[in-house]
């Protein structure tokens, strides 16, 4: 397998890397700036430059035709930014009262979901710029949001290790999402990094700093495989394959792994990073880590 090298961040780490729908850019969300590498390419600078943004971008996405990118971060806000633009500019800005952690685009494209350091969850309706507010747990970060691709589960993680699961339903036309809560899920022991589901939606994996990352069945959410490597390093982040039988992490320990999810069992591991791995991102044969 070919592999190209980008040198994604000189001021601080990568909090995150987002492949284009179109799969010819990836986008690395790091301190006061949003870089875009050509895929394709094996030249080791960005192509686009989003520079100027202030403190750290913490995440980052796509509108699913690639029209536009939103992007959420330390500066208290989730901003949208029109991707046809030639000028590179900020279109709509969210703002909320705490750093921003975590931004999540629900399946329907026209509703934004926002999380943050105070512990709230905000759902911005693009539609019509209203805002609703959650609060699933008193003094705990929300560390990260996911939204099953079939647009019917949503799951928040936070600081104490605790994920939230609510049930969703609405969301058609300009009718806004409705929020059912379904599940606490105690799922680690310590901090909580990241939540993903699997593109069949059958699948939930959560990261952590306990060094693990855990699985669970979206039927009833139960724990069905713990990934944990004698290495014993934070897993920052995971991303699932195309056919949700496989998911990469991304360690402390400079290592990104490849899983089988049916047995728990390491498949491949990618080496090369002399730092800890941050941030990874996977769509279909394209693979990127930092």
């Amino acid at each position: 397998m070919a592999s190209t090298h980008w040198n994604l961040s000189t001021d601080g780490s990568t909090h995150g890397l987002y492949i284009t729908p179109d799969k010819q850019l990836v986008a690395a969300a790091g301190y006061q700036h949003i870089r875009m590498y050509d895929l394709g390419s094996s030249n080791p600078n960005p192509v686009i430059n989003y520079d100027g943004v202030a403190k750290n971008v913490t995440g980052l996405g796509f509108q699913e035709d690639g029209k536009w990118m939103y992007t959420g971060g330390e500066d208290c806000s989730a901003r949208i930014w029109d991707l046809r633009s030639r000028d590179l500019q900020c279109q709509r800005i969210f703002q909320v009262s705490a750093p921003v952690n975590c931004v999540c685009l629900h399946p329907n494209q026209a509703e934004l979901i926002v999380g943050d350091q105070s512990g709230v969850i905000h759902l911005w309706d693009l539609r019509s710029d209203h805002n609703e507010q959650l609060i699933p747990e008193a003094e705990a970060s929300i560390q990260d949001i996911a939204i099953d691709p079939e647009g019917t589960h949503m799951a928040a993680v936070n600081n104490k290790g605790s994920c939230y699961i609510w049930a969703l339903s609405g969301g058609v036309g300009k009718e806004p999402t409705k929020l059912s809560p379904r599940k606490k899920l105690e799922t680690h022991k310590r901090y909580a990094l990241r939540c993903q589901f699997s593109p069949d939606s059958s699948l939930l994996v959560t990261t952590s700093a306990d060094q693990t990352a855990r699985v669970w069945e979206t039927t009833d959410f139960t724990e069905t495989q713990i990934l944990k490597h004698e290495a014993k390093r934070w897993v920052w982040d995971a991303a699932f394959s195309a056919d949700s039988q496989y998911i990469f992490t991304a360690s402390s320990d400079g290592v990104a792994r490849l899983w089988n999810v049916a047995t728990g069992v390491v498949e491949r591991e990618y080496q090369g990073h002399q730092k800890a791995i941050t941030a990874l991102a996977f769509r279909d044969e394209v693979r990127v880590s930092s």
